[in-house]
């Protein structure tokens, strides 16, 4: 019996969809650490915010070399090693009380971790494992397990602050982490040679062959866009929230019910693609999620400036 047999599609589905679920889950609840951070250092909220920024500007960085990586040693390995830096930019995070510190840690530690254990690497091993008539299901379901993950961790790090103070819910949440590596066992193995890849490609030769795709800049730049609203508002709508005057538990409420609806999106997008989406259709439904996200961000936002108004006079 070969050893790597029980890897099935199945198994390798469910096993990325709880490391997504982890990875994505705790990196939505980091905005719920800013103003305790910022509170207890003194530090000016722009600290924080832009310790965060570089994590993504590394995350996207990071990821593309992740992903020639996974090419060449295998995606368990590179899954593993990117838990690893989760873990210790979690418990770095717990502890660092300088600036500069604090944005090393995250842009190389918690920027190498994302681009290790999250969207890049999973859903390209689960692209190749499956059959391409259900390659969009499947990475829609991966997809949609991050966004449940941030409904899932986001209550639960509220909690943990609440109750335990900021420092030990960082080191909660690096436990948290740890199991992201037993899992990356289910993705080991090179699935570049096992899907008979004509011709192995340094990370260079695969960069620029992406380069002159069209349809690379096409996704390329909506994930920016993606990327761009959501760490924004993961990062500061709970403060935003907390200075109209609510409690942050609203802060924490409203982005977790922006990961449990996203789940019902990308799902049903992911279902979509491999039927009835292509070409015009495809164009469509970025449209659509595009009308919703400015229509949401406008209501939420004339929302809470009225939250701000004092109630006029008797």
């Amino acid at each position: 019996m070969n050893s790597a047999s029980w890897r099935t599609p199945a198994v390798i589905l469910a096993a990325g969809c709880i490391i997504m679920t982890i990875s994505f889950g705790i990196r939505a609840g980091f905005g719920l650490f800013l103003q305790p951070m910022s509170l207890e250092y003194g530090w000016g909220r722009e600290v924080f915010s832009f310790s965060i920024a570089l994590q993504n500007l590394m995350w996207g960085a990071i990821g593309a070399v992740a992903g020639g990586l996974a090419d060449r040693f295998g995606p368990g390995r590179v899954i593993a090693a990117g838990a690893i830096c989760y873990i210790l930019g979690l418990i770095g995070l717990a502890y660092i009380s300088t600036p500069l510190l604090l944005h090393l840690n995250a842009a190389f530690l918690l920027g190498g971790a994302l681009g290790g254990t999250s969207f890049g690497i999973i859903l390209a091993v689960i692209g190749r494992t499956v059959a391409p008539e259900r390659r969009s299901l499947y990475m829609g379901v991966a997809t949609a397990a991050g966004s449940f993950g941030q409904f899932l961790l986001l209550p639960l790090t509220q909690f943990l602050i609440a109750s335990l103070d900021w420092h030990n819910a960082l080191l909660v949440l690096a436990g948290i982490a740890a199991l992201i590596i037993p899992l990356s066992l289910a993705l080991a193995g090179n699935p570049a040679a096992a899907a008979g890849t004509a011709k192995p490609q340094s990370i260079g030769e695969s960069l620029r062959e992406a380069m002159g795709e069209k349809g690379f800049h096409l996704l390329f730049w909506g994930y920016f866009v993606c990327g761009f609203h959501i760490a924004m508002l993961t990062v500061h709508l709970p403060a935003f929230v907390t200075d109209a005057g609510l409690s942050p538990s609203h802060g924490m409420t409203a982005l977790a019910l922006i990961g449990l609806f996203n789940v019902i999106g990308t799902f049903g997008a992911g279902w979509l693609g491999g039927r009835v989406i292509s070409g015009p259709g495809l164009h469509s439904l970025y449209l659509v999620g595009a009308l919703l996200t400015v229509g949401g961000l406008a209501i939420a936002y004339y929302s809470l400036r009225s939250e701000r108004r004092p109630a006029p006079h008797a």
